[in-house]
């Protein structure tokens, strides 16, 4: 987005500050809700309107196989691991 700018990479830097967003639901509610609401998300991130947006904004949607319910609750059960493990080993406390 910012061409004149040096990435991180090539300032010499290893670095890696990735940003997520997701939609949530209460546990316990029914899967035809839960697949009504992801089908109208899908739909809503694959909307060319809404896809070139988010790029103007620098926000790059995941693949639409890594969009399922599924993936999303495997994919916040290793960022939990991941960042306790880092706040334990920093000595911080959650």
């Amino acid at each position: 987005m910012l061409p004149d700018v040096a990435t991180a990479h090539e300032q010499g830097l290893d670095l890696e500050i990735p940003s997520w967003t997701a939609l949530f639901r209460p546990k316990g509610t029914p899967a035809s809700i839960v697949e009504r609401l992801h089908d109208a998300a899908d739909a809503a991130i694959e909307a060319p309107t809404i896809r070139e947006r988010l790029h103007q904004v620098g926000v790059e949607p995941v693949l639409r196989e890594n969009r399922s319910p599924d993936f999303l609750q495997h994919f916040v059960e290793r960022e939990v691991t991941k960042w306790a493990a880092a706040i334990k080993a920093a000595g911080l406390a959650p």
